[in-house]
C-alpha cells in the first residue's frame, strides 16, 4: 500500500494539471477567443467559467483574452486646415468597443494597439475633411453635433472592417494655432480700434452740435432776455417821464427846486468834489433866495431925511 501511494499523488497531480489547464473564467469585462492550433473555434462573450482542451503549450488549446469595455481613443494637438485656409488645433476622441472579436483577431491579431494604430489614422484623416469644408465658426456653433456625427459616419466603414463598433465621437477642443491666434489678434485689435475711433467721433460731433444748440439757445434766451428788459424798461421810462410830466404840470416851481435839490445832492456829495462856478450861475439860482432869483436889497434912505431916533 505504501508503495502505491507515490503513484496515487503523481495521478492527482497530472488529473489536478488537466482540469486547470482545462478551465479559463471569462468576466463581464472580457469575451475569450479559443484558438485550436492558432485556429478560432469559438468565441466566449458571456461571463462564467469555461473548458477547453488541456495541454495549451502544444497549441492544443489556446484562449486569448480581448476587452468587452468600452474603449476610448484620444487624438490631442491634430492641426487642421478649414475652408478659409487657416489653421487650427484639435483635440478629439472616439468611444468604441470590439464587436466582432474574429474579424479583431483575424485583422489585427487580436491587438488593442495594433487596431488603435490604424483607427488613428483613419481618425485624422475623417476630422480634416470635415473640418476642410467647413469654417471655423462651425466647430463653435450648432453644427458642431453633425460634424461630430459625419466623423463617426465616415470611421464606422472603417472600424467595422477591423471588428470594432464605434459609440461616439467628441470634439473636444478647437483652438487656433499661435501664428492664427496673434493674426486674429491683431486684427481683433484694429477693428476694436477702429470702432473706439467712430464712436469718438460721433461723440465729438454729437457734442459739436449739442454745444452749437446750447449757444444758440443761449443766444436766443438772451436776445428775448434784453428785448423784454427793453420793453420794461420803455414802459418805465415811459410811467416815470409821465409821472415827472404830471408833477411838473401840478407844480412847476416846485418841481424845478425839487430837480434841483436832487442836483446839489448828486454834485456836492461827500467825497471832496470841487467845483469852479460862477456863483451867478444858473447852478446856484436856488442859493441866492428860495424863489430862484437874486436876493431884495434894502431900500436906501432918502436924502435929508432926519435917521430914526434911537430908543432908549
Amino acid at each position: 500500500m505504501s508503495n502505491r501511494l507515490p503513484i496515487i499523488g503523481v495521478l492527482a497531480a497530472i488529473i489536478l494539471f488537466l482540469i486547470w489547464s482545462s478551465i479559463f473564467v471569462v468576466n463581464e469585462r472580457q469575451q475569450a477567443i479559443v484558438l485550436r492550433f492558432g485556429e478560432i473555434v469559438d468565441v466566449k462573450t458571456e461571463p462564467g467559467i469555461y473548458f477547453k482542451a488541456p495541454f495549451s503549450m502544444f497549441e492544443a488549446d489556446n484562449v486569448q483574452v480581448i476587452e468587452d469595455r468600452v474603449l476610448r481613443l484620444d487624438l490631442d494637438d491634430i492641426r487642421v486646415q478649414v475652408s478659409g485656409g487657416k489653421f487650427y488645433d484639435v483635440d478629439a476622441f472616439i468611444a468604441y468597443r470590439i464587436n466582432d472579436a474574429r474579424k479583431f483577431r483575424s485583422t489585427v491579431s487580436g491587438s488593442v494597439e495594433l487596431a488603435e494604430q490604424r483607427l488613428r489614422t483613419r481618425f485624422d484623416a475623417a476630422l480634416r475633411r470635415v473640418y476642410g469644408v467647413r469654417g471655423f465658426e462651425s466647430a463653435l456653433s450648432e453644427e458642431r453635433a453633425a460634424m461630430m456625427r459625419e466623423v463617426r459616419d465616415q470611421l464606422q466603414p472603417d472600424a467595422t472592417s477591423l471588428g470594432l463598433e464605434i459609440q461616439d465621437v467628441r470634439i473636444r477642443r478647437t483652438d487656433l494655432t499661435q501664428e492664427v491666434s496673434q493674426q486674429t489678434f491683431d486684427r481683433m485689435k484694429a477693428e476694436r480700434l477702429a470702432e473706439a475711433e467712430r464712436l469718438r467721433a460721433r461723440g465729438r460731433e454729437a457734442a459739436q452740435r449739442i454745444r452749437a444748440r446750447a449757444d444758440r439757445e443761449v443766444v436766443e434766451i438772451v436776445a428775448e432776455a434784453q428785448k423784454e428788459s427793453e420793453i420794461l424798461r420803455g414802459e418805465g421810462e415811459a410811467e416815470r417821464s409821465a409821472v415827472f410830466a404830471d408833477a411838473y404840470n401840478r407844480d412847476p416851481e416846485f418841481f424845478d427846486f425839487y430837480r434841483s435839490m436832487s442836483a446839489y445832492g448828486t454834485a456836492l456829495n461827500a467825497d471832496g468834489t470841487t467845483m469852479v462856478l460862477s456863483p451867478e450861475s444858473e447852478f446856484f439860482r436856488y442859493f441866492r433866495g428860495p424863489e430862484g432869483g437874486a436876493a431884495k436889497a434894502a431900500p436906501a434912505p432918502a436924502a435929508g431925511a432926519a435917521a430914526p431916533a434911537a430908543s432908549n
